[in-house]
């Protein structure tokens, strides 16, 4: 029997109203359908109520409110809680899936030691294309897949959560999204709550495997205030931040065991090409050369101020127990 995949979009404001529509219908356009679509609503009770409108008469689609704080670990944990389907994907509220994207998540799991599996996110520029300063090597900063990492299916520590899919099980091993990492709304951009959920999971579960299939494909909508150099120092301030809590509670070990490969080896590759391009003449290759460098600096600001005030207990986080599925009323319900 195939698996059932339940796919979760946490959504938290009207000015993406577009976006969220088209992320839905990109699910529903699946070659591989889904059981269902989860919409949790970050509490804005006004958008709540316009979701469940529009999807009153929809098979298949269930809106539901966050049961949690506000923020997109709860979010998420609200999802989790409420699927049906043995397997749980998350899509971001602004981003399309293309067609075979559930395909090759299931294709993941017909190994029984799979229990997580992560695609490739492509950035799509408002402005229409990458700015000229922008490395690709940080990507991550405007949600997608960076240059550096490993091509193909391959394992990999975590898998990045705008673009991922897990077992149930495996939140019944290792509980669920911390709250107080993630997202929260328009506020500073904190993020890696998956990856403290990835590493949690594989510590719970010794033997699980974790994998990215580059064929799972979707497009993350990038608008022009995240094409700025402005927003790319605060987002990687923010990394920083997120990476001493995340160190807190796996220990450095293991929360910068990736990063430390991206620092050493990837970086420096992207500056001496960003250097190369420069001397050469092309259009960009000082200001990438520059924007590694001043990425590196600011994310190991935010780190460094992070670790004290970890240490001081002016950082808190905690990790949400899922009770497993609830029973939150028929499709296109808002709960």
């Amino acid at each position: 029997m195939s698996a059932q995949i339940s796919v979760v979009i946490c959504v938290y404001t009207e000015d993406r109203w577009e976006d969220i529509l088209a992320a839905v219908s990109s699910v529903r356009a699946q070659s591989s359908a889904a059981r269902e679509t989860l919409l949790v609503v970050d509490h804005n009770a006004s958008l709540l109520d316009r979701l469940a409108k529009e999807y009153k008469e929809t098979e298949g689609v269930r809106v539901l409110a966050n049961a949690g704080p506000r923020g997109l670990s709860a979010g998420r944990n609200t999802g989790i809680a409420a699927a049906r389907g043995d397997i749980i994907a998350f899509l971001d509220d602004d981003a399309v899936a293309e067609r075979d994207w559930l395909r090759y998540f299931a294709e993941g799991f017909r190994d029984p030691r799979v229990l997580a599996v992560g695609g490739r996110t492509m950035p799509a520029w408002e402005s229409g294309r990458r700015p000229v300063w922008f490395p690709e090597e940080f990507d991550w900063v405007v949600g997608c897949t960076y240059k550096g990492l490993p091509r193909g299916r391959v394992h990999v520590r975590n898998v990045l959560g705008g673009n991922a899919s897990f077992r149930r099980t495996a939140f019944d091993a290792a509980g669920g999204f911390a709250t107080g990492i993630g997202r929260d709304g328009d506020k500073r951009p904190l993020g890696c709550e998956e990856t403290e959920f990835c590493i949690r999971l594989t510590r719970a579960r010794p033997d699980a495997v974790l994998l990215i299939d580059d064929r799972s494909v979707i497009h993350h909508r990038v608008p022009a205030v995240r094409e700025r150099f402005r927003y790319f120092r605060t987002r990687t301030y923010a990394e920083g931040l997120s990476k001493a809590l995340v160190s807190r509670s796996v220990g450095a070990a293991k929360g910068l065991e990736s990063e430390r490969r991206y620092t050493t080896r990837v970086l420096p590759a992207g500056v001496g090409r960003g250097l190369r391009d420069a001397a050469l003449g092309r259009p960009g290759g000082a200001g990438r050369a520059g924007a590694i460098v001043a990425g590196v600096l600011t994310a190991a600001g935010g780190y460094i101020l992070g670790s004290v005030r970890a240490r001081r207990g002016g950082a808190t986080f905690s990790v949400v127990e899922i009770a497993g599925t609830a029973d939150t009323g028929g499709e296109g319900a808002a709960a």
